[in-house]
């Protein structure tokens, strides 16, 4: 009969990591659940998973960009201009379907970009990406004049965001769950998925196997503006306007939600169901500290704690595994 001891040691890194990080849920669930009274309620859980829906939907895509040993700093602006996007075009009389498709094609015209600067200019996707990310930004404040785009002419858009499954399941929980099947297909079943880890794990032998490592890049930052872009409707849809300031800082969040599950900043690990894991941290984190009352100011504070900390515990497992 085998002890805990040996089936924890049967555990491989991504098993154990997935393990610490549910530990972590748990634990902040029974801390909230004595700060509030509240916590615990099902009106409150389904709330989480809702709030948790847009930094889940984006982190799918940033994971795809970690694991490519890359980074997305533009996150939260193509949010704000996906989101300004299809709220103009819908209030222009637009029929809502072809503003969805124009805003998701938009988002991947912006990753190809982002994966143009970084695969074939050189620039280093620090850089790349936080350059498109105030070329985004700007861009919803010059067309907006810096003022929401409010959608009166159609009340199907709202609930996108808004409505419910069989009067229970909102939406967006559907378009986490559903997203991110696709997400782990891609990453786990294609050859597309299988290059994106080989070129994280190791960009000069994967060109040496025949792996253009630009185009798999290119791919990765595509894939994370199509999510970032399907974010930036749902978030639209959800307050029934576009929102030029919207979505600033969302980037660490999608950042924090991909290392907290096992990603590498170093490229070449990572997982989707790890990646849903650490969404739900930031949403029981953040719901928690909002029941407790805490200032969004002191929020934004702990946000970057919990990302300088979990890419330094990244640096650990690193460590440790090169040891």
């Amino acid at each position: 009969m085998t002890t805990i001891k040996e089936k924890f040691r049967s555990l491989d890194n991504e098993q154990l990591q997935r393990l610490t990080v549910l530990l972590a849920l748990i634990l902040l669930c029974i801390f909230f659940a004595f700060k509030s009274p509240y916590f615990l309620s099902a009106d409150n859980f389904l709330l989480i998973i809702t709030q948790t829906a847009v930094t889940g939907i984006t982190a799918y895509g940033m994971v795809f960009v970690i694991i490519s040993q890359a980074v997305d700093l533009s996150i939260g602006s193509t949010i704000a201009v996906a989101g300004v996007a299809c709220a103009m075009m819908i209030s222009a009389g637009i029929p809502l379907p072809l503003a969805i498709l124009f805003c998701i094609l938009l988002g991947a015209v912006i990753g190809v970009i982002n994966g143009f600067c970084v695969s074939k200019m050189g620039l280093p996707p620090f850089v790349a990406t936080l350059g498109m990310q105030m070329v985004l930004r700007g861009l919803a404040l010059v067309v907006t004049d810096a003022s929401p785009v409010y959608v009166t002419n159609s009340d199907f858009f709202k609930k996108i965001a808004q409505g419910k499954l069989f009067g229970v399941i909102q939406f967006p929980a559907i378009y986490l769950v559903v997203l991110g099947i696709i997400s782990a297909f891609i990453l786990k079943k294609t050859v597309i998925g299988r290059h994106i880890y080989a070129v994280g794990s190791n960009e000069d032998a994967a060109k040496l196997s025949g792996i253009n490592t630009a185009k798999i890049r290119m791919f990765a930052y595509s894939y994370s503006g199509i999510m970032a872009a399907i974010a930036g409707i749902v978030l639209a849809a959800r307050v029934n306007s576009g929102q030029p300031t919207i979505a600033t800082g969302y980037e660490c969040n999608a950042i924090a939600a991909s290392v907290i599950g096992g990603a590498s900043m170093t490229g070449g690990h990572g997982t989707v169901s790890g990646t849903i894991l650490g969404a739900l941290v930031m949403g029981i984190l953040l719901n928690g500290l909002n029941l407790m009352s805490v200032s969004q100011n002191w929020q934004t504070v702990i946000t970057g704690l919990v990302v300088i900390g979990a890419v330094y515990m990244d640096k650990l497992r690193n460590a440790k595994s090169g040891s």
